[in-house]
């Protein structure tokens, strides 16, 4: 029993004698308390090397000082005095860099072969799950990938809003969110619950959604489909009216006309390969608008011939270990005949225009935040982002700089100054890798081995220091 549900019946009933109740205090206490309450008040992380997310090179034979939730010191390990009574952690031979952040995340899909047929299953045999429950796990997942901010773009309001608040009070582990709730569309969108679209059918319409959203608790807007030229426009002033950044879904040139002219603040997708480059002209106003891009370029062009290629990846242990036993049955089974998925319909077209789009958006030196649309079929929240890195590797980013932006960059998008970095007055989102990420193109971010969150150890020599959530 939870502790809004034990307040109900205290007040309520009000059948408890006084010493029941000093027995019950105690407990709710113990409930209400934030998750590793009993973590040291100090933690040095000390001895690797250090990326800090900023755009200087690494710094060598590091020590970071964690008091409480924030970064108090950063520097050569010979220059900081590590305080007495500290947790030591020692990373030596290893690389201390701060949280990844995911801009474009899906938290109630979990890579299920097909996203319709995923939300059959949770209506049908997975109905004790929960949306929430589900978006919980997600988050799990993504944490212990060493992911420890997400933007959450498209799922149902209520539960959304919850689990972020859940996370924040730190009742429940997970990654800092924004949300945005529904779609925002002129369609709903095929598959998804009814609550996860909010369907206008004129600009005011746009208004009232965004307004309603606004007074929900959601953080941003997500635009998706289908919308019109005043569509834009009446949205995305409705919007900064209410303090919200506005993301919007975008393939087509016309659309992202559109969105350029109203003023939306990040341009999501912008192609995901599935056509031809941009104009030049587009190309080069939104590099000199300063408004970030988000290209989630791996969930479809990449990932189907990576599992081509592998197979085996859909089976990975390590995967498994992250699931309910349940659930994990029901993904290996949704991908006994994952080639022929419509959500794969147009694979071919996709994989021959990836590489172009990629380097058009690299070459123009747009900001680039990095978003995986995890969740969706094949694109699991544990390795979604690192796929995504992976692929602006190799492509022509820097280590270094593909880092930056899945950092510091996406904290950026997020409006969260004290995120992003390895510096004095952050809050202490740290993981550490094996090894050097520069040298490796950062295929050791696939073996997180610390991840630390607000000061809080969530991971340490390669596991989880806290259980699944059910």
């Amino acid at each position: 029993m939870g502790v809004n549900r034990l307040g109900e019946v205290m007040k309520g009933g009000r059948l408890l004698a006084r010493s029941a109740c000093r027995l019950l205090m105690p407990a709710l206490a113990l409930l209400a308390a934030p998750l590793h309450a009993q973590e040291p008040d100090t933690t040095v992380l000390t001895g690797g090397m250090l990326i800090s997310g900023l755009s200087v090179p690494p710094l060598h034979d590091a020590t970071i000082v964690v008091r409480g939730e924030r970064i108090v010191e950063v520097g050569p390990a010979a220059e900081v005095a590590i305080p007495e009574g500290a947790r030591i952690i020692d990373t030596s031979g290893q690389t201390m860099m701060p949280g990844l952040i995911d801009a474009h995340a899906h938290l109630f899909m979990v890579g299920y072969g097909s996203e319709a047929h995923w939300f059959e299953w949770l209506e049908g045999e997975g109905s004790h799950y929960s949306i929430e429950q589900i978006m919980e796990l997600s988050g799990y997942q993504m944490l212990m990938s060493g992911v420890t901010g997400a933007i959450d773009l498209g799922g149902n309001a209520v539960e959304s809003v919850s689990l972020r608040n859940r996370i924040d009070a730190g009742t429940v582990p997970g990654p800092r969110l924004q949300v945005s709730g529904p779609l925002v569309t002129r369609r709903a969108f095929g598959g998804f619950p009814d609550d996860a679209s909010a369907v206008l059918s004129s600009p005011k319409e746009g208004v009232e959604i965004v307004n309603r959203l606004h007074r929900t608790g959601v953080d941003v807007i997500k635009l998706h489909a289908g919308l019109t030229r005043d569509d834009y426009f009446a949205i995305v002033e409705a919007a900064h009216a209410n303090g919200m950044k506005v993301h919007a879904h975008l393939y087509d040139e016309p659309a992202l006309r559109n969105a350029i002219d109203a003023g939306v603040d990040v341009f999501q997708h912008v192609g995901s390969a599935g056509m031809p480059t941009y104009s030049d002209e587009i190309v080069k106003e939104v590099a000199a608008s300063y408004r970030p891009i988000v290209l989630t370029a791996a969930h479809r062009s990449w990932i189907y011939p990576d599992t081509v290629a592998f197979p085996e990846r859909l089976q990975d242990p390590a995967a498994k270990a992250l699931f309910p036993a349940d659930i994990w049955e029901a993904i290996q089974h949704s991908f006994e005949e994952w080639p022929s998925e419509a959500y794969f319909s147009r694979i071919d077209r996709q994989i021959a225009f990836r590489s172009p789009q990629v380097k058009q958006w690299i070459a123009s030196n747009a900001v680039m935040g990095v978003g995986t649309d995890s969740g969706t079929p094949m694109n699991f929240n544990h390795d979604g982002l690192i796929r995504e890195m992976k692929v602006l590797v190799d492509e022509g980013m820097s280590p270094l700089e593909v880092i930056r932006d899945t950092t510091r960059v996406n904290a950026q998008i997020m409006g969260m100054r004290d995120i992003g970095t390895i510096e004095p007055g952050q809050y202490a989102d740290i993981i550490v890798v094996p090894g050097d990420p520069v040298y490796a193109e950062l295929n050791n971010l696939f073996s997180v081995q610390v991840v630390m969150k607000g000061g809080v150890i969530y991971k340490l020599d390669g596991a989880p220091t806290i259980p699944l959530p059910f």
